[in-house]
């Protein structure tokens, strides 16, 4: 049996205590020790910190291991607290010396437990206690180099604060073959703990089809879209260039605010009135831009610092410092929005749709709110408030074990909150304020803001039409072309991916690059279910991740939202025996196949850690070596800049193959906090082909401007498909069909296109004023795909009943006239039959029901 391949469930030697004896005689033999160390190789990970193994039946003062050459050897060394509880370990190591003189330096080794770097590259260090009567496993490794061979000597010194350090004299026998991938293909190594602090993908470029920053003047420009800003650091001015039916950039724009963005500072006298505002560039790349502005009134001083993406994401940071205690009566940004481009809005527990009446929204810890968007579907901006304490938080229905830090600043003790109102007959205001409030002298109140403006980029239909998905139990490839679909998206349970979100076992990797090399061949391609939002518990690395304290791992009683309420998910008897306590449970999977008889246990991940770092090296070896093109993303738990990080790697390893899509179910309920997904998810809408929104979107029991908002991505520069109850009828008014086989059958559909030609056609929606289609009836929506000399129509109703409908047909806009023009119904299997349509002809839709017309040149 491969060392990688033990028996699952087996009781492991490091889970076999000492006894009680044995563990008095221990004490006693080392009395004048307030600590114990335990050198121990990789192949036995420390599990437990209530016990001491039974193979520690004395302390060791010596390891000795062999490493290959190249390897990114590790080991670990087990600090005992035998008699007080330890802080501050640290941890220091000597140089490696060969008999023949040849060194290693100290800086080759690094203990992953001490710190490392976070998913935005930057370094950070912790500091490690533990508990009286408490095992800490440190683990450590150290890269030896090609070249080396022989014995290598050196120290290992651990010193907790307070006492007298202790240290191990290593000894390393370094020979064989040079492991070039440092030992990553052999996981019993541990070397794949490196990916930890990892920087793969982290660069301040472009990333496509985003074009570089421009500024001109205290202007900057993104892709379709320009921010101008004002001496106070807050855009003035937001432009957008797209289309209103976001497939292409436009000449002239459409501006978003009515005045310029303002902080408001209201005391007893009135607003503060600034002064010595002056706006500054302090740094400028082809990624991003960031500005800083500083102004003074009375006794406070206001600071901005600014930045803006390649993307349209723009940071406000502003921070008000008080000289002297003062009192203010209200804190308040102001976004003053057109009120022709405040047409629809969601966020902060109003479904997105039409902008129908007032927000009044008030901070509340047990809902994941803080974000709203407002706009129209070619101009529009999220606002995101956060404070220094901001910490993602989890998602779907795990949001209570991680829910929203409430900000200081906005939130102050339950004063603040956000309204979005009719301020005039000319603006929205959007009002975000924290309420009365005493800032003592010398305090500084930081106050946070994110903006996205949308839409992020214009739909790519050619490419939205031509990937077919197929999602559902794996297929051969070549039964999957014979369905018409070219895109496989593999699910976690299947034998080329059972493990969730830990498709690196050898043998799930050898199915899995069987599978893509005979899905290339036959010219499909293949993604993979893939995240970090929870993990398998047959994770390689899963012990020394358990060392690292909650850093990655999300503490708990074990039971979490799966074990309260799903019968049939309950039992979690691996969790129970091996892990026994601080943990949560995930999803539990029942496996098949080889599999047959087993369960697949997982446990919650603690949102943005260093695990990510792993999950985009473990992104970028599955590209290398499996030839995956692309990712299915079942509810995002990491954040824009781990995006970026993944689009990059695609386009580096995969480049012209690799897409991303994502699904959802709806978080508008208690479970996930009352959130809207697309405003949840809009920071990774930059970065992805297309959105799944599922289970909870209705497709039969919602209204055209919800669908439009919420479910459809248009508003934001992506096409999405339809899940729970999906209605093919309306789902072509937004150019979406069903995924076979898992929601449907969209074969009879997806014929139509071919037959068609949907290839270089103009996506005109019936949100469109362009649309050259209309009816006469407002439940009746129209949406036109145009190309020259013909027209595909989609009709949908939303009518309570069966309506008669007559077209308004722009001929012109078409490039046609009605004499030389025929309008046919093709014969579309459970959709419509066949059928020929005069120009004034009424039409009769069925509830709920519609048409594809096909307008064409006689």
């Amino acid at each position: 049996m491969r060392k990688d391949e033990c028996a699952y469930d087996a009781t492991d030697p490091m889970e076999l205590g000492m006894t009680k004896r044995q563990r008095a005689a221990l004490l006693s033999d080392n009395r004048g020790s307030s600590y114990l160390l335990f050198p121990e190789d990789r192949e036995f990970p420390i599990r437990r910190r209530d016990i001491l193994p039974k193979r520690w039946l004395k302390p060791c003062t010596i390891f000795r291991g062999q490493a290959r050459r190249g390897e990114w050897y590790t080991f670990q060394i087990g600090v005992y607290a035998a008699r007080t509880a330890l802080k501050d370990i640290r941890v220091s190591f000597s140089r490696l010396k060969s008999e023949q003189g040849d060194v290693i330096p100290a800086a080759a080794f690094n203990c992953i437990n001490l710190g490392g770097i976070d998913w935005k590259g930057r370094p950070f260090t912790k500091n490690v206690s533990v508990p009286k009567g408490e095992v800490q496993p440190l683990w450590i490794g150290v890269q030896i180099p090609k070249a080396a061979n022989g014995l290598y000597r050196g120290r290992v010194t651990v010193g907790p604060a307070g006492e007298k350090p202790r240290t191990i004299d290593l000894f390393l026998e370094v020979g064989g073959e040079v492991l070039d991938d440092c030992g990553d293909d052999e996981m019993w190594r541990h070397s794949r703990l490196r990916w930890l602090d990892s920087t793969v993908g982290l660069a301040d470029e472009p990333i496509a089809p985003f074009t570089p920053l421009r500024v001109r003047g205290n202007s900057v420009s993104c892709l379709g879209r320009t921010v101008r800003l004002g001496a106070n650091g807050l855009p003035e001015s937001i432009v957008s260039r797209f289309s209103r039916s976001v497939t292409r950039l436009e000449k002239t724009g459409r501006e978003l605010l009515n005045r310029p963005m303002a902080f408001i500072v209201d005391t007893a006298a009135g607003p503060v009135k600034w002064s010595g505002a002056k706006m500054r560039f302090t740094h400028r790349s082809r990624g991003s831009v960031e500005w800083e502005s500083a102004s003074h009134g009375g006794a406070l001083s206001l600071h901005c610092k600014g930045r803006m993406e390649f993307d349209g994401y723009v940071r406000i940071n502003l921070t008000l410092k008080a000289r002297k205690t003062v009192t203010l009566d209200n804190v308040r940004l102001e976004v003053p929005f057109r009120r022709e481009a405040a047409a629809y809005l969601m966020g902060m527990g109003r479904p997105g749709g039409l902008r129908r009446e007032a927000l009044d929204w008030k901070w509340d810890r047990a809902k994941h709110q803080d974000s709203v968007w407002v706009g129209d579907v070619n101009v529009g901006l999220r606002c995101h408030l956060y404070g220094r304490n901001y910490r993602r938080p989890l998602c779907n229905a795990h949001y209570k074990h991680g829910p929203l830090n409430l900000p200081e600043s906005w939130h102050n003790r339950g004063r603040g909150g956000c309204t979005v109102e009719d301020a005039d007959e000319k603006t929205a205001l959007l009002n975000a304020y924290s309420g009365k409030r005493t800032i003592r002298a010398g305090e500084a109140v930081f106050f946070g803001a994110d903006f996205y403006v949308t839409p992020f980029k214009t739909i790519d239909t050619d490419a939205h039409w031509s990937r077919r998905y197929f999602h559902g139990p794996v297929s051969p490839p070549a039964e999957v072309a014979d369905k018409g679909a070219n895109t496989i998206n593999i699910h976690q349970s299947y034998a080329q991916n059972p493990f969730i979100n830990y498709p690196f076992l050898p043998e799930p990797v050898r199915e899995l690059t069987e599978y893509t090399g005979e899905a290339h061949r036959g010219g499909l391609q293949v993604k993979l279910y893939y995240t970090v939002r929870e993990l398998t518990t047959r994770t390689i690395e899963l012990w020394a991740l358990r060392a690292l304290g909650q850093e990655v791992l999300l503490g708990g009683d074990g039971r979490g939202y799966f074990a309260r309420t799903k019968k049939a998910l309950g039992n979690y008897a691996w969790c129970r025996k091996h892990l026994r306590t601080d943990y949560t449970v995930a999803w539990r999977q029942p496996l098949g196949g080889k599999y047959e008889g087993e369960v697949d246990e997982s446990i919650l991940t603690t949102g943005m850690s260093r695990w990510h770092n792993y999950y985009l090296e473990g992104l970028a070896w599955l590209c290398g070596n499996a030839q995956i093109d692309g990712l299915y993303i079942d509810d995002v738990a990491y954040d824009r800049v781990v995006m970026q990080r993944v689009r990059r790697i695609f386009d580096e390893l995969r480049p012209g193959h690799a897409g991303i899509d994502v699904h959802s179910w709806n978080h508008l309920n208690p479970h996930a906090g009352w959130a809207n997904c697309a405003n949840l998810y809009m920071e990774h809408f930059p970065y992805l082909e297309r959105i799944w929104f599922g289970e909870g979107f209705d497709c039969n029991g919602t209204t055209p401007d919800y669908w439009l908002v919420e479910m459809s991505g248009i508003p934001f520069g992506l096409l999405g498909e339809m899940l729970e109850r999906p209605n093919p009828w309306r789902g072509m008014v937004f150019g979406a069909t069903v995924r076979l086989p898992w929601s449907g059958d969209p074969r009879n559909v997806w014929k139509v296109w071919d037959e068609f030609g949907m290839a270089g056609t103009e996506m005109l929606g019936w949100w469109d004023e362009a649309c050259p289609v209309k009816t006469y009836n407002p439940a009746v929506l129209a949406t036109v795909y145009c190309k020259t000399g013909r027209a595909l129509v989609a009709l949908a109703s939303w009518a309570a009943g069966p309506v008669d409908v007559k077209l308004a047909i722009d001929w012109a806009a078409l490039g046609m006239g009605p004499d030389d023009a025929r309008i046919t119904a093709p014969e579309v299997p459970e959709f419509q039959e066949a059928d020929a349509v005069g120009p004034s002809d009424t039409i009769c839709i069925e509830p709920g029901k519609g048409r594809l017309l096909v307008i064409s040149t006689k």
